[in-house]
């Protein structure tokens, strides 16, 4: 057996950021620490962290007054901010940076009198933080059918965000749409999707082609893991998602002679270690590096962790990351 080991994989520069930030605050805040909604979405990762006292929440009446909180890499919308102030909660934020900038835009397109519309899934953390940013002025789309039935009237001021994570093609897929249907409608100074999900894609586009099967390693409610899937069976190779070597099975790969591998943003380089090995094991595969784009982007830990000595607490909630200055460098 063939492995197509794929270049970019795993952890993005937001989700090392986030999974840092916990590793610090563990070493520096006691617990248990409190996070809003799972850091990243990986269930290796939130089982891991709950072992060691870490306490993921959905509401912030389960996070006790005066209690320390993080929030996830998805982002929060202001509703939770002001909400985590009147709890006097000592708040980190671990918001992605490219995230940050997805809020910034739908604060200065509705304070300019922009109706929004937003394409992304709904109930996903991210998507609920941006809506919050602008209740009542952004529309979520989910499809072109959505464009289509899509009850605005004719505004004169309109523009579209994105959520970071969706397919390539369907967000250019339902871009067309919305401009056919808005002439006039404005898009972002910069995609929105970020730079992982584009570069991962991409990958596993180009590759696809040469494996009977793709295994992508990536929780089910990682939007941008089951974007990977999707886009190898959109080519015709059929896909698998697993948390874990031990959700293999050896009847997916009769008759495969070549398998594409790859992970998703927030999935930790142990797990396709871990999965390799077993691969090696059962099938005493060989295994092909393909190396499509290098990454360098990395994002800085937030202020009260790079130097924890010089921090009494961590900082309020109203201390947040410029949208301006979320720039992967």
């Amino acid at each position: 057996m063939r492995i197509l080991l794929v270049s970019p994989r795993g952890y993005c520069a937001g989700v090392e950021m986030a999974i840092n930030s916990l590793e610090l605050a563990l070493q520096h805040f006691d617990v248990p620490l409190y996070v809003y909604h799972q850091i990243v979405h990986n269930t290796y990762l939130v089982e891991r962290f709950s072992a060691r006292g870490v306490v993921f929440v959905d509401q912030l009446q389960d996070v006790p007054v005066g209690a320390t909180l993080m929030y996830s890499a998805h982002g929060v919308s202001p509703r939770i901010r002001q909400e985590a102030q009147a709890r006097e909660l000592n708040v980190i934020d671990t918001t992605c940076p490219l995230v940050t900038k997805v809020h910034g835009e739908a604060v200065r397109y509705a304070r300019r009198g922009y109706t929004l519309v937003l394409v992304g899934h709904r109930g996903h953390d991210e998507v609920v933080g941006i809506m919050g940013e602008a209740p009542g002025a952004i529309h979520l789309v989910q499809s072109v059918d959505d464009v289509a039935v899509l009850d605005i009237g004719k505004p004169k001021r309109i523009a579209y965000l994105t959520q970071t994570t969706l397919s390539v093609a369907d967000k250019q897929d339902i871009e067309a749409a919305l401009q056919q249907r808005f002439p006039h409608i404005e898009q972002p100074r910069t995609d929105d999707i970020c730079y992982a999900t584009h570069n991962r894609q991409q990958a596993v586009r180009k590759l696809a082609a040469e494996a009977q099967i793709a295994i992508i390693i990536g929780s089910q409610n990682s939007s941008n893991s089951r974007r990977l899937a999707d886009v190898a069976q959109s080519l015709g190779t059929p896909a698998r998602m697993i948390d874990s070597p031990e959700e293999l099975q050896r009847h997916w790969f009769d008759a495969v002679g070549t398998v594409l591998l790859t992970s998703g943003a927030s999935v930790p380089e142990s797990l396709v270690d871990e999965t390799l090995s077993w691969l090696r094991r059962h099938f005493d595969a060989s295994v092909e590096e393909q190396s499509i784009q290098q990454e360098t982007q990395h994002f800085h830990v937030p202020p009260p962790l790079r130097r924890p000595q010089e921090q009494t607490s961590p900082p309020s909630t109203a201390d947040h990351q410029d949208p301006e200055k979320a720039v992967a460098s």
